[in-house]
């Protein structure tokens, strides 16, 4: 007897069934359906982020660099390969031998970018007083190179060189949703 009730013990079925596997599947596969957007959005707007925050300190750079050295320096951006890239030098320098830095490669320029631009190149001039040397003011948009309408923009609001950022809007104004 003693023998039968271990035999019985050890044949009996424990797990789940094919049943319930699928079912705990079907329902893993629905919530990822449903987060995945969330998280990719979540992604590209964290990067952009970090871009605009590049962006801003590189222009902020060439500011403080102009006023330090006193001399005419200059924040460049360009799209090289595909990534954008950004550089800050003295205006002297050609900017095909200034010393460029890459942003995350998913960023690229968007079309709403108002900067100047000579040779491909998008750059800002400040003079030794910190100044921006070279009026239009501008301003370098980027946008996820994956699509989506999250925009992250820098703008040189003033002569004297008053930057500061803006994301994108639900309502255009002039045409841009940056501003």
């Amino acid at each position: 007897m003693n023998k039968r009730c271990k035999l019985s013990f050890y044949q009996s079925s424990s797990g789940f069934t094919l049943l319930e596997n699928l079912i705990v599947l079907f329902l893993i596969g629905i919530l990822a359906a449903i987060l995945a957007p969330s998280w990719l959005s979540f992604v590209n707007t964290r990067r952009l982020n970090i871009a605009q925050s590049q962006v801003y300190q590189a222009i902020r750079q060439a500011q403080s660099q102009a006023k330090k050295d006193k001399l005419t320096v200059q924040a460049s951006f360009r799209e090289q390969n595909g990534i954008l890239q950004w550089a800050v030098h003295p205006a002297s320098l050609t900017p095909a031998n200034a010393v460029w830095n890459s942003l995350d490669s998913n960023i690229q320029l968007d079309n709403e970018t108002t900067l100047p631009e000579s040779d491909n190149i998008k750059n800002i001039q400040f003079d030794d007083l910190g100044s921006v040397r070279k009026p239009p003011l501008g301003r370098i948009t980027l946008s996820s190179k994956s699509g989506g309408k999250a925009k992250r923009c820098v703008f040189v609001s003033t002569i004297l060189g008053t930057l500061r950022t803006a994301k994108e809007n639900p309502t255009a104004e002039s045409g841009r949703y940056c501003y």
